[in-house]
């Protein structure tokens, strides 16, 4: 039998903390989460109302709830000040704190196939895979007092609570169904040739709340990608296969999208990964194939 933890999860409401608040519930955990109070929380959910950027209040709302926590939670820490808060807010309340860093940490044009974690190549200009890169150094190198930490590189996350899209110019679009629907061309980057390993956000959920109580995790860094390595373009044939739709793509020249985008170069890349290191640490590995993740994704949109 698994044993059931109490923990907090920094936000509860948004795509990927949402799923993960609804996992950990159905796992059976005591689940608190720390919300800005403008969504219900699930029945079962212990809401601690607070704001993180407002620094003080966020830290006094922590101290009011005395309790301490088998783990911290956050999906949303975007910038080494976040980081260091998180250190300075939870060291003294729980032993373990696992956050969602992201897979642009890694410079674009220094890759390896397949990336591993020891690749050292990272990005270190004002984007946002910089920033996270930022975040990990905190980590690495703050004063965590007797507190422990995991950091996960995700790629692409998808599933129901987000929209649908991978690449650009078809990133997240909320009108991505209709146009297939409708026969419009997507326009993807190089026509869609780059190779992509998404993680499924359910899977993505139980492999962070199999990092609780694992010595393998702690103080460690690991890549968190799904089981199938794809072209992107395979990615939106699925979704057109599922809708009954003959999909049209118009390439987009990379060269064209960078000029107009230069932030978008950690998207137009090969982006697959070795995650052997992630597999001998016993978490739960991410199962879900493309195809039942992307369906299930779809039929989410469409209620």
């Amino acid at each position: 039998m698994k044993r059931k933890y109490k923990i907090l999860i920094i936000g509860g409401s948004g795509f990927l903390s949402g799923t993960l608040t609804r996992i950990a519930v159905l796992q059976g955990h005591e689940t608190h989460v720390i919300t800005r109070g403008l969504k219900p929380v699930p029945d079962g959910v212990t809401a601690i109302i607070a704001d993180r950027h407002d620094k003080a209040y966020f830290k006094q709302a922590v101290n009011n709830a005395s309790n301490h926590w088998d783990a911290v939670f956050d999906c949303i820490c975007y910038t080494p000040e976040e980081a260091s808060q998180d250190i300075a807010v939870f060291k003294d309340y729980t032993k373990h704190l696992i956050w969602v860093s992201t897979d642009f940490v890694y410079d674009p044009y220094k890759r390896c196939f397949p990336q591993t974690e020891k690749n050292m190549s990272f990005l270190t200009d004002n984007s946002y895979g910089a920033k996270k890169r930022l975040c990990e150094l905190e980590f690495l190198n703050g004063d965590l007092g007797n507190m422990v930490f995991t950091a996960l590189r995700p790629a692409h996350i998808y599933g129901p609570g987000s929209y649908l899209g991978c690449l650009p110019k078809e990133t997240r679009n909320p009108e991505l169904i209709a146009k297939i629907k409708e026969g419009k061309p997507l326009e993807l980057a190089g026509g869609g040739h780059f190779l992509q390993q998404p993680i499924f956000s359910e899977d993505m959920a139980e492999l962070m709340l199999s990092c609780v109580g694992n010595e393998k995790t702690y103080n460690e860094i690991f890549c968190a990608m799904g089981p199938d390595i794809i072209e992107s373009r395979k990615y939106y044939e699925l979704i057109a296969e599922y809708l009954g739709e003959k999909l049209v793509i118009e390439e987009v020249p990379v060269n064209q999208i960078l000029i107009e985008n230069p932030d978008f170069a950690s998207f137009l890349c090969h982006r697959i990964y070795d995650l052997s290191k992630l597999k001998n640490s016993g978490v739960k590995m991410p199962s879900t194939s493309i195809s039942e993740g992307l369906y299930k994704h779809i039929e989410s949109l469409q209620k």
